[in-house]
This record gives structure tokens, C-alpha cells and sequence, in this order.
């Protein structure tokens, strides 16, 4: 994966994926212009390793494009994936508070997240965090549901969320400014200077978010959270098509919780140079590094945890005619430091891994095969085959098989008195059949699909220890349905997910999923003014593996509202749960409810775009 494959292939914006619409629209289709036919049907990356449009990529992808995350300028990126097909999130509060996503079903810590493509995570829980990241410091988000543990390794058992970054476009340099605030004394500050002369692109971009935050639980204090952020992105290309460039995000800051706070670092940088061997060789070396850090304050005691990724990717590109081959290596390293002293403090993981992509139109195929060998838990071995076909102009069947693992983390295998070094990984399969109908002004797309889950790690009492084994098992079955339409002035966007994520051996849900999710983004262009709003509407879910505590569904509306005032000047209104609903997504280990915020306004002033 690459640091500027975005821009280098001239990937397009998107808007979101959601419900079939009337055929009404179809009539209609053929007076749209080429921008909302890119828009419909993107460019995306992180499905193959190579740009490939949405019905190209022969899988289950969903594109938030620049566009849609200005519209909506959600205060967290929870906010922005809730409700998205196949997404749920859980959260452990608002501002700054714990979050899991579960892409299909799968946990926290079977799904991977990705900046720019460098992944990030806690080495020690395993899963990211995704609360400490700051949603105006990227562009675009890719969201590929279903198994890639062939590209891209341990973890993507659900599917892969990849961030990017914005990069400079071609001009004099070009100022952004945004501040503003509203409910629980929020206040929210960003600027950004981007450019390219001669080759070089640049991008510098700060951030700050501060709140006093609402009780966690019932009865509680406000519990405040702050954060800031910085980025810079260069690279450079050179006469010959040769690149070079780098990237460094930072966030920091502090969040409070029931008994404690806790100050967090979370990091991504990276270097990398491209060359074009010949006219149909690209070789690309990325070296990165990935941090997730901790200084926590509780009852329970100070500590310090700080995981740190060092990867080394070498990627090479060959192409075909119609055909690409995708071969390379990765190396990667994992330290954890801090004040627990773990029986380990660090593993490596070498993995080789290929591609085919194939163009027999109409058919067309994707094969890819990758080796893990980890110094904690040893091999593996994850492959996929993908099969197209394109029964007209507008609409492509797809069939899929991928397996994929997910490896255990630092506290399962070596945390004092608890770990368990002897730990496999758990192991996945899934079978998927799709079909997307692509047309000028509108798309559709279903899916259906199966997971099967081995081995999956679960603490049990063991012998007379209590500690972690694999001794689970999970199957996943699934279906989705989503479109999206661009007419005249108008965004619309859906999304129906069914899920049955189920516990095999007791025939339970898994804990904290909802199976029932419905949403629809309406946008409407009047001139200088822009109005929309969002509708999420999710079905209850169990807050343990038992099923005893059930929480309850909920429906939630926001809104919003734009104005383009003067040349390079607007201002937005956002208003998130306006109908007040109450939104439990986990409880604590006392059972208390963990509360996300009521109704809330935000008001914020641009400059620049």
C-alpha cells in the first residue's frame, strides 16, 4: 500500500452507498455529467492493493468522500461509520470515550484500521482507538467489508477501514481555517496550507478539540475530553515518474472517565520512495511506523502502556495488458513498554504475499495468497479467490471465498498471571455472492454472506486457571443493501445490513451487535445554501454473551445546514440526536448504562473551502 496511490491514480470522490431506489430514477440517468458518474462509482484501493472502480473491484466497498464528510463534519469518526453497510459501533460513552467497530459482525479487534496505508492499533488490546481521531484531518475514508487477510495480513477478518490524508493539489498555496463550537462548552479549531510547484506536493494541517463533555453514567459528572492534531505530508516526483515522500500525524490529549483520566498518543509516520523499473515494473518501498500510547489514571491503579509497529513493505507492480500481478514482502515489529512487565516485550511477523487480477471480459478473476510466519504464534497461511461477471453495460455478479486471522494480542499471550503463550490464532473463512447495478445516475448493490470463525480466543477456567483459550467458535451470516443517487441538486443515500453473528456453542448473539440497522443520508444543494440530515435507526442488542442484558434499539435523526455567505467564506450548522433519544451501547462491569449525548448543536465558520 502506498502514501499517495490516491492522487498518483487520480482516484474519484463518492458518495455513499445505500437502499435501491425506483425506477424512476433510471429514466432520468442519462442527463447526468461525468462528475456524478465518478461520484457513483469511485475509484477505491484498499479492496486489491490497485485502483479499481466500486463494480470493479468485486467486493463489498462503501466510499465517504470529501463531499460527505464536510457535509456531515461529525465530531467523531464513530459518528461518521454508525449505521454504514455492515457497520455497527458501541461505544463506552461521547467525546473521547472507548469505541469498538465491528465491520460484519466480527469484534473490535478483527478489523483493521489503516492511515494512508500504515495500520494502527493497540498492540495490547489489539483492537484501534478509534475515538482519539480527529475527523476534519482526513478526506475520504474506504470501507471494504469482508476478509483481507491475504493483502494485508492479521486482523482483517471483518474487513478493512483505510483514512486518507489530503495531499496538495496543483497552485498557489491554498489556506483553510475552520473554528467553532456549541453544546457542553465545545469549542473546535483547525487550519491547513496546502500546494504543488515543480513536482512537489505539500500538506500541513493542525487541529484542536476541546469539551467539558456529558456524565458517562447516570447521575455522574460531565467527563471532558481534549485533543490535537498535527500533520504534514510531502512527497515529490521526479522527471522520470520516480516518488518519493512522507507522512506524520500526531494526536494527543486527554479523556476522563468514572474514576480516572487518561493522556494518549496515537501516531503514524511513514517514508517512501517509488520507482518505474521499466514500463510495466512499478517497485515501491514503504517504512513505517505506527504508536498507541497510554498514561492512565484510575481506582485501580497508575500505568503506562505505550505499542509501537515498525513495518518494512516492499511492494512491486507488474503490469499486463489487461492484467496485473502484485508480489511482495512485509516485515513487522511489535514493542510494548510501560509499567507491566510482560513475559515478552516484543515479536516479529515476515509474510510474502501475491496477487493476480485478472480482465477476461466479461469475466473477470482475483486471486491472491500471503504467509505469515510470527515469532508469538507461528504460521499462517490466507488466501482469496474472487470471480466477475458482467451481464450487461450496468450490472456485475460476483462470487468470493477468503480466509483470514486474527492474531492475539500482548495481553492474551504474556500479561502477568493471565496470558496464555500457547494461544493459536483465530481463523476465518467466508463465502460471499454479490450483484451491483451501476448506472449513470444511481447504483444498487446486495450482498450476501457466511463467516466462519475458529479458535476463537475466550477466557475460561481452564484446569483451575482462569485465563485465555481457544475454545470458541462464531458463524456470521449476513445481508446487505445499499445505493446511492445523484439527482439535479439532490445526495441521497441508504443502508439496510441483517446480521446473525452467532456464538456456536451456546446459539447466542455476540455481544454488543445489533442485527438490524437501517440508514438514509438526504442532501439537497439550494444555491448557497446546502440542507440535509441523517436517519439511524438500529434494533436492540446484548451487552453479554449470556443474553440476559438486553439493550434497547434506538432511532436517531441529525441535521444540518450549510451556507456559502461570500467568495471562500461559509458556515455550518449541525445538529446531532435532535429528537433526544436515549443511545445505550454498552454497559459497565456494575451494569450501568454507558451514555452518549442527547441533543447537541454545533455552529462553525470556514474559510477556504
Amino acid at each position: 500500500m502506498t502514501l499517495s496511490i490516491v492522487s498518483r491514480h487520480g482516484l474519484a470522490a463518492v458518495a455513499l452507498a445505500a437502499t435501491p431506489l425506483s425506477q424512476a430514477i433510471a429514466a432520468t440517468s442519462d442527463d447526468t455529467d461525468a462528475e456524478s458518474i465518478q461520484a457513483l462509482n469511485p475509484l477505491v484501493v484498499t479492496a486489491t492493493l490497485a485502483p479499481r472502480t466500486a463494480d470493479e473491484s468485486l467486493a463489498s466497498v462503501s466510499v465517504l468522500d470529501e463531499a460527505t464528510l464536510r457535509r456531515q463534519d461529525p465530531t467523531s469518526l464513530t459518528d461518521l461509520f454508525r449505521g454504514q453497510p455492515g457497520v455497527d459501533v458501541s461505544t463506552s460513552g461521547s467525546f473521547g470515550k472507548s469505541s469498538s467497530v465491528y465491520i460484519r459482525g466480527t469484534s473490535n479487534d478483527q478489523s483493521l484500521l489503516m492511515i494512508d496505508g500504515i495500520r494502527l492499533r493497540s498492540a495490547t488490546l489489539g483492537g484501534a482507538s478509534w475515538q482519539f481521531l480527529d475527523p476534519r484531518l482526513f478526506q475520504r475514508a474506504e470501507i471494504v467489508r469482508g476478509p483481507r487477510g491475504s493483502l494485508y495480513g492479521a486482523d482483517a477478518v471483518g474487513g478493512v477501514i483505510q483514512l486518507f490524508t489530503p495531499e496538495g493539489e496543483a497552485g498557489a498555496p491554498t489556506p483553510r481555517i475552520s473554528l467553532g463550537g456549541g453544546s457542553f462548552d465545545t469549542q473546535r479549531y483547525s487550519a491547513s496550507l496546502s500546494g504543488a510547484s515543480g513536482g512537489t506536493r505539500y500538506y500541513f494541517a493542525g487541529s484542536r478539540f476541546d469539551t467539558d463533555g456529558v456524565p458517562v453514567v447516570r447521575g455522574g459528572d460531565d467527563k471532558g475530553y481534549d485533543n490535537t492534531t498535527g500533520l504534514v505530508r510531502l512527497s515529490h516526483t521526479f522527471d522520470n515518474d520516480a516518488e518519493v515522500g512522507v507522512l506524520a500525524l500526531r494526536a494527543r490529549g486527554n479523556t476522563e472517565f468514572v474514576g480516572g483520566d487518561t493522556d494518549y498518543v496515537q501516531q503514524v509516520a511513514g517514508v517512501y520512495g517509488e520507482l518505474p523499473v521499466t514500463d510495466r515494473w512499478r517497485s515501491r518501498l514503504t517504512l513505517s511506523e505506527a504508536r498507541d500510547e497510554s498514561d492512565n489514571i484510575d481506582v485501580f491503579g497508575d500505568s503506562i502502556i505505550d505499542t509501537r509497529t515498525h513495518t518494512a513493505r516492499w511492494e512491486n507492480t507488474l503490469y499486463l495488458g489487461a492484467h496485473e500481478l502484485i508480489a511482495g514482502v512485509e516485515y513487522s515489529e511489535d514493542r510494548v513498554s510501560g509499567t507491566t512487565e510482560y513475559a515478552e516485550s516484543s515479536r516479529d511477523n515476515t509474510a510474502v504475499f501475491a496477487q493476480g487480477l485478472f480482465d477476461l471480459a466479461p469475466a473477470s478473476l482475483q486471486a491472491s495468497l500471503r504467509h505469515d510466519d510470527n515469532q508469538a504464534f507461528g504460521e499462517e497461511v490466507t488466501g482469496s479467490l474472487a470471480l466477475g461477471y458482467a451481464l450487461d453495460d450496468s450490472h456485475t455478479l460476483r462470487a468470493s471465498v477468503g480466509t483470514a486471522f486474527k492474531a492475539p494480542t500482548f495481553n492474551q499471550l504474556y500479561f502477568p498471571g493471565f496470558g496464555n503463550p500457547d494461544l493459536e490464532a483465530e481463523t476465518s473463512e467466508t463465502l460471499e455472492l454479490g450483484i451491483r447495478g451501476q448506472y449513470r445516475q444511481f447504483f444498487w448493490d446486495l450482498a450476501a454472506y457466511q463467516t466462519d470463525v475458529d479458535n476463537l480466543i475466550a477466557n475460561a477456567l481452564v484446569n483451575g486457571r482462569f485465563a485465555p483459550y481457544n475454545v470458541a467458535e462464531a458463524r456470521i451470516r449476513g445481508l446487505e443493501l445499499s445505493a446511492g443517487a445523484e439527482i439535479d441538486d439532490w445526495t441521497l443515500a441508504a443502508a439496510l445490513t441483517w446480521s446473525d453473528p452467532e456464538d456456536r456453542e451456546s446459539g447466542n448473539q455476540l455481544r454488543r451487535r445489533a442485527s438490524q440497522s437501517l440508514r438514509l443520508d438526504a442532501d439537497r444543494e439550494l444555491g448557497d445554501w446546502s440542507l440535509g440530515g441523517s436517519w439511524i435507526v438500529q434494533n436492540h442488542r446484548y451487552d453479554d454473551a449470556a443474553n440476559e442484558e438486553r439493550l434497547a434499539g434506538f432511532g436517531l435523526v441529525n441535521l444540518r445546514a450549510g451556507w456559502d455567505f461570500a467568495p471562500g467564506w461559509s458556515t455550518r450548522l449541525t445538529v446531532e440526536n435532535v429528537l433526544d433519544r436515549d443511545v445505550v451501547t454498552a454497559r459497565d462491569f456494575s451494569g450501568n448504562d454507558y451514555l452518549n449525548a442527547g441533543r447537541a448543536a454545533f455552529l462553525s465558520l470556514h474559510f477556504g473551502g
